[in-house]
């Protein structure tokens, strides 16, 4: 997003909460004359519309806000209900701070909500205790976000392309190359970077539970393998290709043209099956011609370049035979026929619950970052509503949003917040003090004051930073609540104490609570994953190495997407926290997730589609299994260097290949999988290897 972009969307949000919040709280205080529901129909939208990040285009933000509405009003209810005494209240605050927090699981859209609703039961749970306002309440509450619906649908913000759209535009660059092979390796790159999910918009992510979201996802990552597989494969393809290569090419630019029309149109996507004919087709024709030695009389035996080359083409109409898959998935639900190998489409057969209850279950972790963002929010909010009831600050609700707003995945992070909106606050608290002091209870100065206060500090504060933000907030919430009761300069400084003191408390939990944030958990995520994929590979060899037709066993690979999925979130929440100077020394997190996703399209491609030696087991096998137990070990050294076990001495060097071995002897599919891995864990932990050096 460019900074003009960025400016426009942050003085649409000013608007769209400045005009919702005023026109609740000018209705209802003065018009109807009902001070606490006019109080609730001011933050309503200023918790949703500001404090939340709603992803989205207008429609989609209010429909969002509208779906918020119901558990908002539970929420203000059990807060109300528990305010009765502070123990209670800071029972609740536990348990509601951490649903909310954990509510990440279900995606952006949840989790931009989560901090709007837990503002909700922060303001009602501060006494009074008054439960005969609670329809007051409920009503200003529920004036206020609709007003804020309808100022998102009258003042949206612009809608992007949806990630359908995007697949389907992948999709088309990808069919063209595999027809013509025109399109230019970068430019094949580029059309995969595109389907990165640090490149989508939050609101784009298909980042739910449900098989749709779980399909288009999985069909994102398959599109980007295939375009970098066709990148790959224009590079080192010979000058001539063989008829049956160019056949098969037909066939995925067929069915890649097929699926984006889909995706674009919302017709049915083709019936999957056709792709997966084609490549055994292909891959009889191709072990007949490579290990019957009787090729036709015009025909010579098929060099080993030309079976590499076969053996990209073939991995790469598997990358496009997953894409038909999830794209029918995405658009029918549950497939017609079970999707082989059912490991890689576990989802498609459970229900929605089930998958749900997967996603949660699956984060309850402590190494889920998103388990430890909630445990360490409902813990600081939980301590802020105990210690803000246990001194009866003033205001005490201010404590729990400092700690909502000003905490961080780092306890270095959380330094900088706090100490910017410590000076800022303070800066606003003079001003508000000497406000209050100079205008006194001309009720109707405040009014006046109020509407272009918001305007103004919803807009220029974001621009300039928090300190900006909190002191020109400090001067919203004053001319707000001098409009409620009599108003006095000791205002402004319950403010400086209450925002003082939730600083301090989320600092706190910051530094007990995991506070190197994310950065320690990817080593281990990343880590992890090594270990889980370098573990397939020994067994993924061993069915390529075993002479023979017949079924063979698929290695056990859920346990290796479990720990891709944790590693894929470490890494998100990673990139969202603030870079230090050295963060150019870091290790290639990503290339350990696209190894990782190597590995595991390699188990279940392989013994599906690989070839296998016709000949009894000789060197060529041997050589194999010890290749393979050198990956799996590499995989292992470079692990232990990412979680600071320093390096075992140089890395062996791999076991030499035979010196002249055939087809017959040895799957060209294996040998070209793990000179591929070879070669990626060899830059995986050269970087590992920089960062080391430069941390000591």
């Amino acid at each position: 997003m460019s900074a003009g972009t960025g400016r426009a969307a942050i003085l649409r949000r000013s608007l769209r909460v400045s005009l919702a919040a005023s026109a609740g709280f000018y209705t209802l205080r003065y018009a109807a004359e009902l001070p606490v529901a006019a109080l609730y129909a001011l933050f309503a939208p200023i918790a949703i519309g500001l404090l939340s990040a709603i992803p989205g285009s207008g429609r989609q933000q209010a429909f969002v806000t509208l779906r918020a509405l119901p558990p908002a009003l539970v929420l203000a209810t059990l807060g109300t209900l528990a305010a009765v005494d502070t123990w209670a209240a800071t029972g609740g605050m536990l348990v509601v701070g951490f649903l909310l927090a954990f509510a990440a699981v279900a995606g952006p859209r949840p989790a931009g909500a989560a901090p709007g609703l837990q503002l909700f039961y922060i303001l009602a749970c501060f006494p009074p205790y008054a439960p005969e306002t609670l329809g007051e309440r409920l009503a200003g509450l529920a004036l206020g976000m609709l007003l804020l619906a309808a100022g998102e649908v009258l003042l949206p913000d612009p809608s992007v392309a949806s990630y359908r759209q995007r697949l389907a535009n992948a999709l088309g660059v990808a069919a063209r190359a595999a027809a013509t092979g025109e399109v230019s390796p970068g430019s094949l790159r580029e059309a995969g970077s595109s389907m990165r999910l640090s490149h989508v918009p939050p609101a784009e992510r298909p980042a739910g539970a449900g098989r749709t979201d779980r399909s288009l996802e999985q069909a994102g990552r398959a599109v980007r393998r295939l375009l970098e597989q066709l990148a790959t494969l224009s590079e080192t393809s010979p000058a001539s290709p063989d008829p049956a290569s160019t056949t098969l090419l037909r066939k995925v630019a067929e069915t890649s043209d097929a699926c984006a029309h889909s995706l674009r149109t919302g017709c049915r996507p083709p019936v999957p099956g056709g792709l997966e004919r084609a490549m055994r087709h292909f891959q009889t024709e191709r072990r007949t011609r490579a290990y019957s030695g009787q090729p036709t009389p015009a025909e010579t035996p098929p060099s080993k370049a030309t079976l590499r080359r076969q053996s990209r083409v073939l991995a790469l109409a598997e990358s496009a035979r997953v894409v038909e898959i999830t794209v029918d998935i995405a658009a029918n639900g549950r497939p017609g026929e079970p999707p082989a190998p059912a490991e890689l489409f576990w989802y498609a057969e459970l229900s929605t619950p089930r998958l749900w209850a997967r996603r949660a279950l699956g984060n309850v972790t402590l190494g889920s970052v998103l388990f430890q963002n909630a445990v360490r929010t409902a813990l600081g909010l939980a301590a802020a509503r105990l210690v803000a009831g246990s001194l009866d600050l003033d205001h005490g609700f201010w404590v729990l949003l400092a700690v909502l707003t000003l905490g961080r995945t780092t306890v270095g992070e959380t330094w900088q917040a706090v100490r910017r909106a410590v000076i800022g606050n303070a800066v606003g608290a003079l001003v508000a003090g000497a406000l209050l002091t100079g205008i006194g209870a001309h009720t109707d100065a405040y009014a006046a004051l109020l509407a272009p206060a918001m305007l103004v500090g919803f807009s220029v504060g974001p621009m300039l930073g928090i300190a900006c933000t909190q002191g020109l907030f400090t001067l919203v919430v004053a001319t707000a609540f001098a409009q409620i009761a009599p108003a006095t300069w000791r205002l402004s400084e319950a403010r400086i104490i209450d925002v003082a003191t939730g600083s301090a408390i989320g600092l706190l939990c910051g530094l007990l609570a995991w506070p190197a944030g994310a950065g320690r958990e990817v080593r281990r995520a990343m880590a992890a994953l090594l270990r889980a994929g370098g573990g397939l590979i020994p067994p993924t060899a061993e069915v390529l190495v075993t002479p023979g037709p017949g079924p063979r066993a698929v290695p056990q690979t859920l346990p290796t997407l479990h720990r891709m999925r944790l590693a894929e979130a470490a890494y998100a929440q990673y990139r969202t926290e603030a870079r230090t100077p050295s963060e150019g020394a870091e290790p290639d997190w990503h290339a350990v997730l696209i190894v990782a996703n190597h590995v595991l399209q390699g188990a279940h491609r392989l013994p599906l589609f690989g070839l296998r030696p016709s000949s009894p087991e000789g060197p060529a096998a041997a050589w194999a299994r010890a290749a393979a137990t050198d990956l799996d070990a590499d995989a292992h050294r470079i692990a232990r260097l990412l979680t600071g076990g320093g390096p075992q001495g140089s890395a062996p060097a791999p076991t030499p290949a035979p010196a002249a071995w055939s087809p017959a002897s040895l799957s060209v599919d294996l040998e070209v999988w793990m000179t591929s891995l070879r070669d990626q864990f060899a830059r995986i932990e050269a970087s590992a290897a920089r960062s080391s050096h430069r941390m000591q």
